[in-house]
């Protein structure tokens, strides 16, 4: 079954940069798929950050990070990385690494949560 485990969450003060990872497995060999960064805050519904298709490598960004954050991954193709630079408090919540598979590899996975499957626990980012 498709795990992902999200890490390096924590408090960051205005103007400074916070880098996060998604841990991702269970993903059968020859399978295409999406990878999205998610992010809710209190009373606010949970919104696309970052999006990437790990087959061709493109990446998708909303504007609000736009220029700011970027999403990569690494050689092995388990570890996905959100890096966002010049944080504002706007972007505190908790952020959430998701996935859904594809039938095949596509250009652009931005998309609503709705249509992403798997989910990460979330890890939370203060910006004071």
């Amino acid at each position: 079954d498709v795990q992902l485990v999200e890490s390096g969450g924590g408090s960051v003060q205005a103007g400074g940069s916070l880098r996060l990872s998604c841990e991702v497995s269970g993903i059968s060999y020859g399978r295409s798929y999406c990878i999205g960064w998610f992010r809710q805050a209190p009373g606010r519904e949970r919104a696309g950050v970052a999006f990437i298709s790990p087959g061709p490598g493109s990446t998708a960004y909303v504007d609000s990070v736009k220029g700011r954050a970027t999403i990569s991954q690494d050689k092995d193709k388990n570890t996905l990385t959100l890096q966002i630079d010049s944080l504002r408090p706007e972007d505190s919540g908790k952020y959430y690494c998701a996935a859904r598979m594809t039938t095949m590899w596509i250009n652009n996975c931005r998309a609503l949560s709705a249509e992403y499957y798997y989910w990460g626990q979330g890890t939370q980012v203060t910006i004071s």
